[in-house]
């Protein structure tokens, strides 16, 4: 692998904009398992392919943000792959390239493009995603889904069916220790592995049984994964983030893998959130913490921090008694204003299965004041994204969205997420009593001030 790298980067001294390309691309949100599949996928095919055919594995951030994804770092120094020999979104122009008529693109680990990147769908040739594919914006080539725990598999799946004698110790230690993160140490319990998985991880032991046991591998990948320590509040925020924007209001989710009480202790972080928020227009940030207790097991907690009480209200209410799926909440100390905190008893519950309710109690917020029909729909996108795609908004296409013209009957698929459950297969969440009486009472006040300036 690192060979290969090696020569891709002689050839970008040369140039690497003036020859045809075969860019195999990961997703925007560049976790550990984008990031190897891409360059696994890549390698491969070069192996494999005439050797004038140029495939270059990309990553789909900007190099300045890869120091935010702590398990990337840690895992490419220890297969001794230096991140300098890696190319970055900022460092290629694939617009140009393809407009030059010299870009082919095959997406790993996602299968619509942003709208930013919407005239490249042309230039996509191949899609291998495990994930359900979206029918109506999938790019018109061939596409390979398969539901499995982790992306590596597939590309893993495809190198041993395909040309196994290429595949190196390193390449393996890498897809081996991706496959086993994303599948939470193969764990029956938790249940995101698949035959699949469990299947190609037993094939790179046999071909390689020097790889690292899986329980070091897996406890040294997940401790550099939620290791935030010299992240300031902005940066932990940022590490892993979502937005929902719908008719003006913007919502970010970010998940924060340290303990939710240690993380309302942090010094200025009620002037830290004000400003996070200011400086990205977020009307909402929800904070979903996630760390692991000492027998090993997911602990998972929640904050609404938001200074408009109906809007924060509306949002508590639904996901205290959302029963579809149901999080089991239970209200926990905080003695900042504007912030809720909950103790999250389901711990199935992830941030895939919480931006549906999240984008169900902004429906709820907007039929309670009235918000004429025919605005524009939820969207989900990217935090790179958000700020250049949200002006231009609309019924296109967005990052990972399945938009429809019409109010679509399922809450639209997060980008990179699968959505197990619909939380109106148990009827619409039901508001609290003081979540009513508060947009009853604001209401009847609008209506008496409009009231009182037609008379004048």
């Amino acid at each position: 692998m690192e060979e290969y790298l090696l020569l891709f980067c002689n050839i970008q001294g040369d140039s690497l904009e003036s020859r045809p390309l075969h860019v195999v691309l990961g997703n925007e949100a560049c976790d550990l398992d984008s990031m190897v599949s891409a360059l696994a996928l890549a390698f491969y095919l070069a192996k494999t392919t005439e050797a004038e055919e140029v495939f270059v594995p990309v990553l789909n951030i900007k190099r300045s943000e890869l120091p935010l994804r702590g398990d990337n770092i840690f895992f490419l120094q220890k297969v001794h792959i230096p991140e300098t020999i890696l190319i970055f979104r900022d460092e290629i122009d694939l617009h140009a390239l393809h407009q030059a008529g010299q870009l082919t693109l095959i997406l790993v680990d996602h299968h619509v493009l942003p709208k930013s990147d919407a005239a490249l769908e042309e230039a996509v040739v191949e899609v291998l995603d495990h994930r359900p594919i979206e029918q109506k914006h999938c790019p018109p080539c061939h596409v390979s889904v398969e539901l499995v725990g982790s992306c590596a598999t597939l590309v893993t799946e495809r190198i041993l069916q395909g040309a196994p004698e290429i595949l190196d110790r390193q390449t393996a230690a890498l897809l081996h220790g991706t496959i086993i993160l994303d599948c939470v140490n193969m764990d029956l319990k938790i249940g995101k592995a698949t035959q699949k998985d469990r299947k190609y991880v037993e094939k790179l032991e046999a071909l390689f049984p020097d790889l690292p046991k899986r329980n070091d591998i897996f406890d040294s990948l997940q401790k550099a994964k939620f290791d935030v320590s010299g992240l300031t509040t902005e940066q932990m925020l940022r590490k892993d983030q979502k937005i929902i924007c719908r008719q003006g209001i913007k919502v970010a989710i970010s998940a924060i893998y340290m303990d939710l009480e240690a993380f309302l202790q942090r010094s200025d972080l009620l002037a830290d959130l004000h400003a996070f928020c200011q400086a990205h227009s977020y009307d909402v940030l929800v904070a979903m913490t996630i760390f692991f207790n000492t027998d090993n097991e997911p602990v998972r907690q929640l904050a609404i921090f938001c200074p408009h009480g109906a809007l924060r209200m509306t949002i508590c209410g639904v996901l205290e008694s959302s029963s579809s799926p149901s999080l089991k909440l239970t209200p926990a100390p905080s003695t900042h204003p504007h912030l809720q905190a909950y103790l999250q008893g389901n711990t199935q519950v992830s941030r895939k299965k919480l931006l549906p309710l999240l984008q169900e109690a902004l429906s709820v917020y907007f039929d309670s004041m009235k918000i004429p029909s025919g605005q524009p729909e939820t969207v989900v996108v990217s935090r790179e994204q958000v700020d250049k795609e949200l002006d231009r908004a609309s019924n296109s296409l967005i990052p990972g969205l399945s938009q429809d013209e019409e109010d679509p009957p399922l809450p639209p698929t997060p980008m990179n997420s699968l959505v197990d459950e619909c939380p109106l297969d148990q009827g619409l969440p039901k508001l609290s009593a003081e979540a009513v009486f508060e947009k009853c009472s604001q209401i009847s006040l609008s209506q008496s001030t409009t009231a009182s300036l037609s008379k004048n």
